[in-house]
């Protein structure tokens, strides 16, 4: 017997990240009692109190706590968090206390369970696979790093035969799945504090494909070596599934889709970037592959909205233009760059970016220079620490970092002085960037942008 079914209660330590928040809904779903702690109050945690999840905000042992039975109870952490008086107390009394990855990989055994992993692009395509599966009516749940802006969560669930999981390349979380099926769409260099070097990601992500049971079932970017077989996806280049004959119109992107076998034409996207359409080429490869049949896929396709935080765009009456994107790595940004600079070539770009962890910013300074580089001006955040100590990366700043950027308009904020500095710019389009906590600028910057010049 899987060893979810013998607890009927499960307390998350760290239930407000996006991956924890995703399994507490899960099994509020199938009627556990979830509770659990987190440091901040947001708008994530308002969402799971109001669906009836019980959160405290105080690192205290207190009568919820007490009162649990360590039979009836699992505790369940992210490796993000290091000490707490509560995670203490539950080793100390020997509670049951299993990291995320184990637990959502306990899940997936029991489901067909189709993981997407990669560098980047992992979040877009795993949300739209989920979003795919929903529209073909096929019995799923999904597990996801990013909030659909089709069906508002970063859960859903519509059956048990497939399990849709981004898979998490973070502390090795991935080799915890059990994938019957699996996209690798990139392995650059990232999460250097945990693997070292960009050749230990390799091997990461070679052991994960290693699991997937069938060549076929396995999904890779043309181009990217993961020393099995498998099948190939990219855009514009042959490859087993691929995409071609793109036209911009407007907002919309036009593409043809290959199979092995077939060609069909015409698909409608409305997400900016050549690398969301091999997002939605390997989408389409595995829901073509699960049977799902290609009028269906095209309304799917056409009617997919995106993820909050992946471009996020508002055009106003004034003509201004709010970007918000989680781009934390210097790929992403680029993209990100890439697309605004496709869609408005002549506009004035100001950018927002924090930072995220000290290690990143050291280990890939130059290539964040070089792509906050591509703005019109730069506001440049402090560094968001999430895990670190600064003391242990001295000299690893904002102002360092910003002396690597060639831009002649460029300065450093704290959070709390950003959106005053972003009142005073002159701007066409404005983008807000970064993994940390540069989302609490989102509604005060739609709010203002919408009041003024209209």
């Amino acid at each position: 017997m899987n060893i979810l079914q013998t607890y009927q209660t499960f307390y998350f330590v760290g239930i407000g990240g996006i991956g924890m928040s995703a399994l507490a809904r899960y099994f509020n779903a199938s009627g556990k009692k979830v509770l659990g702690y987190d440091k901040t109050n947001t708008k994530l945690t308002q969402n799971l109190m109001n669906e009836g999840i019980d959160i405290v905000f105080e690192d205290l042992i207190d009568d919820k706590i007490t009162s649990l039975q360590k039979e009836d109870t699992l505790v369940i952490y992210t490796p993000a968090i290091k000490t707490l008086e509560i995670l203490d107390y539950f080793n100390q009394n020997q509670f049951e206390v299993l990291k995320r990855a184990k637990v959502l990989g306990l899940i997936t055994e029991n489901t067909d369970c189709i993981a997407i992993a990669g560098t980047h692009g992992k979040t877009t395509t795993s949300t739209l696979v989920a979003h795919l599966c929903k529209e073909a009516d096929l019995p799923f749940s999904c597990f996801l790093g990013g909030i659909s802006e089709n069906f508002k969560s970063n859960f859903l669930y519509n059956g048990s035969t497939y399990s849709v999981v981004e898979a998490d390349e973070y502390d090795r979380s991935f080799l915890n799945l059990s994938p019957d099926w699996a996209v690798v769409t990139s392995t650059d260099a990232d999460h250097l504090d945990i693997y070292g070097d960009k050749s230990h990601i390799e091997e990461g992500f070679r052991q994960f494909a290693a699991l997937v049971p069938q060549d076929q079932q396995l999904f890779v970017r043309k181009g990217v070596e993961i020393g099995r077989g498998h099948q190939t996806y990219a855009v514009n280049e042959p490859a087993d599934y691929y995409s071609d004959n793109l036209r911009m119109d407007h907002d919309k992107i036009y593409f043809d889709f290959h199979t092995p076998t077939e060609t069909i034409k015409d698909f409608v996207w409305g997400i900016p970037g050549i690398h969301n359409v091999e997002n939605a080429t390997v989408a389409l490869a595995i829901l073509h592959n699960l049977g799902a049949d290609f009028d269906t896929l095209k309304k799917a396709i056409a009617n997919f909205k995106g993820i909050k935080r992946r471009y996020t765009k508002h055009i106003y009456q004034n003509g201004k233009i709010y970007i918000d994107d989680y781009a934390h790595h210097p790929t992403e940004i680029n993209a990100v760059m890439s697309s605004i600079r496709t869609f408005y070539p002549d506009k004035k770009l100001l950018v927002a970016f924090q930072p995220h962890l000290f290690s990143r910013t050291r280990d890939f300074a130059d290539g964040f220079a070089e792509s906050l580089s591509k703005a019109d001006e730069l506001i440049l955040l402090d560094i968001y620490p999430a895990r670190e100590l600064q003391e242990n990366f001295e000299g690893i700043t904002s102002s360092w970092l910003l002396n690597k950027v060639t831009l002649d308009k460029k300065e450093v904020s704290t959070l709390a002085d950003t959106f005053e500095k972003i009142k005073e710019k002159d701007f066409d389009i404005l983008l807000t960037v970064g993994a940390g906590n540069i989302d609490t600028l989102y509604d005060p910057i739609c709010e203002w942008i919408e009041k003024i010049g209209v």
